[in-house]
């Protein structure tokens, strides 16, 4: 199949819509930072920040396989796209991978045990919560500092290593170009960057009550694989909003975690109608936004552990009621993006 053919005449337009947006988006916030002057800093950093999350999550859509009818396409544009959100260190192939363990095993699996990375080096721990503590999200930039050297770091991805030099020297050479250029453009692009992982952390953070399993190089299965009434009772809804559902577009609807965990194959623009069918029109189904500001605030330097006393032992139910009520510490460092 050599034609891009989308899914239907309705992801055409979806589609078609958000991936215009991610890529014009980030080109616009480029060209702003390098001509709008002090003027246009902010919205740059804006434009192209927003550009690169929507670009991750269109990777997500990719993943699934939601967008082109051929396989091949949506890796294709996947590939793309990983180029645009900093993603490309890796393969497409290794996210996706990942992504569908998680699915189909019902598990976070994982390589990379940063409890006892954190454990081991008691110094980077201080520094990291440290900065967590000014929302500085040092943890990501730890997990993203990996996925950039992956194929140095991971030795199941050793045979990487040449690919992924050549990612790092391409990306390098242009980081040094724009600094030459435009230190402000720089400095632009780090807060860009800064604000899409804190933005893809924060909607992950609550999705699941999943425990990480050091799996996803062995032959271990999760003992929850294929229980799907399992997984609907640890899988949670952190949703932007439930009175303007549109503001949910923001990120793509991927606050509609339920609604994905009993469709994955639901392209975006369904899932919201997909959780009034599957959930009801109650709002007691979702994690509403205040709450997971709360959350995200008052646990800041306690997620790394998951040891806020008493505020990780409930799961399920109990879970859900206690996010409502701003009483979980959340997740941390939890991207589909870093596939390790």
């Amino acid at each position: 199949m050599n034609t891009w053919t989308f899914k239907s005449s309705r992801a055409r337009r979806y589609h078609t819509a958000a991936i215009a947006y991610a890529l014009l988006g980030y080109s616009a916030g480029w060209w702003l930072l390098f001509n709008g002057g002090w003027a246009g800093f902010i919205p740059g950093v804006l434009l192209l920040g927003h550009g690169m999350i929507i670009a991750a999550y269109l990777i997500h859509e990719c993943a699934h396989n939601t967008i082109f009818k051929s396989n091949h396409h949506n890796s294709q544009l996947a590939s793309l796209l990983a180029w645009v959100c900093g993603a490309c260190y890796g393969t497409i192939k290794d996210i996706r991978t990942k992504h569908f363990r998680h699915h189909v095993e019902n598990d976070d699996v994982v390589w990379f045990d940063y409890e006892a990375f954190f454990i081991s080096h008691p110094l980077i721990y201080r520094i990291t919560i440290f900065l967590e503590w000014f929302y500085i999200p040092a943890h990501d930039i730890l997990m993203h500092t990996i996925m950039v050297f992956s194929g140095f770091i991971i030795p199941q991805r050793r045979y990487q290593w040449r690919r992924n030099l050549a990612v790092i020297l391409v990306r390098g050479s242009l980081l040094v170009a724009i600094v030459y250029l435009s230190p402000a453009a720089f400095v632009g692009y780090a807060l860009a960057y800064t604000m899409m992982i804190i933005v893809l952390r924060f909607v992950d953070g609550l999705e699941h009550d999943y425990p990480y399993h050091l799996n996803l190089f062995t032959d271990e299965v999760s003992e929850h694989k294929g229980d799907l009434l399992w997984e609907q009772e640890h899988t949670f809804s952190p949703i932007l909003s439930w009175r303007y559902p549109f503001v949910n577009w923001l990120i793509l609807n991927f606050g509609y975690h339920n609604a994905h965990h009993a469709k994955p194959t639901a392209p975006w623009f369904e899932l919201p109608e997909l959780h009034r069918q599957l959930f009801g029109d109650d709002p007691l189904t979702v994690i509403q936004l205040w709450p997971q500001l709360l959350m995200y605030h008052r646990y800041r330097t306690y997620r790394i552990f998951h040891d806020a006393p008493g505020l990780q032992s409930v799961t399920g139910a109990e879970f859900l009621k206690a996010a409502q009520s701003a009483k979980l510490t959340g997740g941390n460092a939890a991207s589909f993006l870093t596939a390790f």
